[in-house]
């Protein structure tokens, strides 16, 4: 199938997929199916896929994209693979590392992208990127506070070009928006979708995302599921979105936020559902000087 994905430019001049595959699974999970569902999403045309050394899955994604690409369905540089750092790693000398153990078992030569999971030290990921093994770098989870702390260090190299973080009706992350998109910096938007409900990260008497009435109206209007309105309202905000399941009609039917347009009504009436309700709360991490969920944005 040809991929009619559509891509943004990063300001380093590589260019992401504004849809990608979310991988993250909870360890219940067999692994199996991570490499079964990316399968079934680079078959259904995501081209951007994105996991992480945490999510201890990459040996599977990497089986899962180089099976495609012996099959001849893709070329390794149409895949926008996304790797990042996990906080254990954040001393200079054991970020390379760290990404080398990423590519060893994803038996690939390079990441398009590698993020800093949690706040803390860009010098070294510069190298990860003068060395090859990556083409682009970024942050995930910091807040604006953090980010100017980057961008105002002296002899910053490589600014980073995009910053993963939660993001959703119910926590628009609207002034962290308009801050990225001022500096140039991508928002890339993880459980999309609202999130699982595991134990460990999220609180299970959070109201669920997809059961709002508001996009399950808006759904009925457009013909669409409630989690296409969620992703489709990211795009047309100039979001990258992550839309993550492992079921292969839901995989199939995400493609589809391509083949429509909410009406700018519409997007105001989303606007108006955010409640700053963050599934993902790092609740293991308060306390740590570089914890970033206690600044507004």
């Amino acid at each position: 199938m040809n991929s009619k994905q559509q891509t943004v430019r990063l300001s380093d001049g590589h260019f992401i997929p504004v849809l990608g595959f979310g991988t993250y699974a909870t360890p219940e999970e067999p692994k199996t199916k991570v490499t079964e569902a990316t399968k079934i999403a680079i078959d259904a045309g995501f081209r951007h896929i994105d996991s992480a050394s945490m999510y201890q899955n990459e040996e599977e994604i990497g089986l899962a994209i180089r099976s495609k690409i012996a099959e001849g369905t893709v070329k390794r540089e149409h895949i926008f693979y996304t790797s990042k750092l996990w906080c254990t790693f954040h001393r200079p000398e054991l970020v390379q590392f760290c990404l080398e153990q990423s590519l060893k078992k994803l038996q690939l030569d390079y990441v398009d992208l590698y993020l800093i999971h949690f706040p803390v030290s860009l010098k070294a990921m510069e190298k990860c990127k003068d060395a090859g093994l990556t083409k682009s770098i970024g942050v995930s989870n910091f807040n604006r506070r953090q980010l100017e702390m980057i961008l105002n260090k002296p002899g910053l190299k490589h600014k980073p070009v995009c910053n993963q973080v939660e993001c959703h009706p119910y926590l628009n992350q609207r002034k962290l928006l308009d801050f990225c998109k001022s500096k140039d910096i991508v928002l890339v938007a993880y459980s999309a979708l609202g999130s699982h409900r595991e134990k460990t990260w999220v609180d299970s008497n959070l109201p669920i995302l997809l059961d709002d009435p508001v996009l399950g109206s808006m759904a009925k209007k457009y013909k669409r599921t409630p989690a296409l309105i969620a992703l489709r309202y990211q795009l047309q905000r100039g979001v990258v979105v992550l839309a993550k399941s492992f079921t292969e009609k839901r995989i199939k039917e995400n493609m589809q936020v391509f083949e429509f347009q909410l009406t700018s009504e519409d997007m105001k009436v989303l606007d108006g559902l955010n409640k700053n309700i963050r599934y993902i709360s790092g609740d293991g991490f308060k306390g740590h000087p570089g914890f970033p969920f206690s600044d507004e944005y």
